[in-house]
């Protein structure tokens, strides 16, 4: 069973993406918080990160990612670069901004627009989940 740690400051949210996932037999995991969900990167390892873009700032995703994916060999987070990471953002549907997964700047796998389709969640999970 795989396990799926949601980085997210919604309760709302979680429990949007807690349903699909538990029901499709992976087992869920929650951080409101960057910070906090970086501790339970090192305490679960997961095999899947689900991360929101704005949680206690505004970029705190974008933060979160970087730390995960930092390429310092000397990282605490080195082991855990590998882990795929979803981003959840809503910022295409209320601003002009556009942005994209970018190795250096934006270093996660893939993207999923809120609101959640279930149907899209699933897929994309499966997808970063089986490479």
């Amino acid at each position: 069973m795989s396990k799926i740690l949601v980085i997210d400051d919604s309760l709302d949210m979680q429990m949007a993406l807690r349903m699909p996932l538990e029901a499709e037999g992976y087992e869920f995991f929650a951080a409101c918080t960057g910070e906090e969900g970086l501790e339970k990167v090192k305490e679960l390892e997961p095999d899947l990160i689900i991360l929101d873009v704005m949680m206690e700032t505004t970029t705190a995703g974008f933060q979160t990612s970087l730390k995960l994916r930092d390429p310092n060999p000397d990282s605490e987070y080195a082991a855990y670069r590998n882990i795929p990471i979803l981003m959840l953002t809503a910022i295409h549907t209320t601003t002009s901004l556009r942005f994209g997964p970018d190795e250096t700047y934006l270093p996660v796998d893939d993207f999923l627009e809120k609101p959640i389709d279930p149907d899209k969640l699933l897929e994309k999970v499966e997808n970063l989940i089986s490479k």
